[in-house]
């Protein structure tokens, strides 16, 4: 199972979550960026369909695979 971490973090003279070097969008105070990020790291972990998907990798090959709708990475919240 893999793992996903979102961190509050300034951004942007306000706040964001960021997952690896991605950036969420900004938001105005803490709080609010923190609310967003527990609700998006939880809708992470729910399952879903199986389905065919295909992604772009960092030296722009696609790859084509079948994600398990119950493949669901464990997720945290970290703020500080």
């Amino acid at each position: 199972m893999s793992h996903v971490t979102y961190r509050i973090v300034r951004h942007d003279d306000g706040w964001a979550y960021k997952v690896g070097d991605v950036f969420s969008e900004r938001f105005n105070t803490h709080e609010q960026a923190l609310k967003a990020a527990r609700r998006a790291a939880a809708e992470q972990r729910v399952g879903g369909r199986t389905e065919t998907i295909e992604w772009e990798d960092e030296s722009g090959q696609w790859h084509r695979e079948v994600a398990r709708g119950s493949d669901r990475p464990d997720t945290d919240v970290e703020d500080g």
